[in-house]
């Protein structure tokens, strides 16, 4: 594996950390933010598409969201998508604009946020625990295809290894880090 090869495999996990600072900016701490709703995606137009897509966000006031639907055969589609996320929000529907009030965040609500963030933090673990297998993977290959000796497959393995250490790290930081905004009243 050449140093293309490493620096591929470190932008795919450094990508996953992305995605998850992402969801993280999505989770709310009490007020009202047009992140919260773009990982929603609405069953619209025969496919799944982000709730962008179909509408625009806005931010009126710092405990309401409002989408205004642009379609309004979409209507429908995007209150049940923002109800069935899992972000415990109750939408109201007049005519193409959904408003959605923004609960005072009480200790429950904080402990279920919590519990999503995880969630987001465990899936991130996952996507950089498969670029590593797929790494793993394709220096077994070169290994068993004789481009490479058993050590020098060990050592490029050894690398893999410490970049994905690396990069759970900056995972676990970014989820302690959200777990305490969360949390704090």
């Amino acid at each position: 594996m050449s140093d293309a090869d490493n620096q591929d495999l470190a932008r795919r996990m450094a990508g996953a950390v992305e995605v998850l600072k992402h969801e993280f900016g999505g989770l709310r701490t009490g007020r009202a933010s047009a992140g919260l709703l773009e990982p929603v995606t609405v069953e619209a137009y025969g496919s799944a598409m982000p709730i962008t897509q179909v509408g625009t966000i806005n931010v009126p006031e710092p405990r309401m969201i409002t989408v205004q639907v642009w379609d309004k055969a979409n209507v429908k589609a995007a209150e049940k998508a923002i109800r069935e996320s899992e972000l415990g929000l109750n939408p109201q529907v007049d005519g193409q604009l959904i408003r959605v009030p923004i609960p005072e965040l009480n200790e429950e609500r904080r402990v279920e946020l919590t519990k999503i963030a995880h969630k987001y933090a465990e899936q991130a673990r996952i996507a950089v625990r498969n670029v590593r297998r797929d790494g793993m993977d394709k220096l077994k290959r070169m290994e068993k295809d004789g481009e490479l000796s058993q050590d020098e497959q060990h050592g490029r393995a050894d690398d893999i290894q410490t970049l994905t250490d690396t990069h759970i790290e900056q995972i676990d930081e970014a989820l302690a880090s959200k777990e305490e905004e969360i949390l704090q009243v």
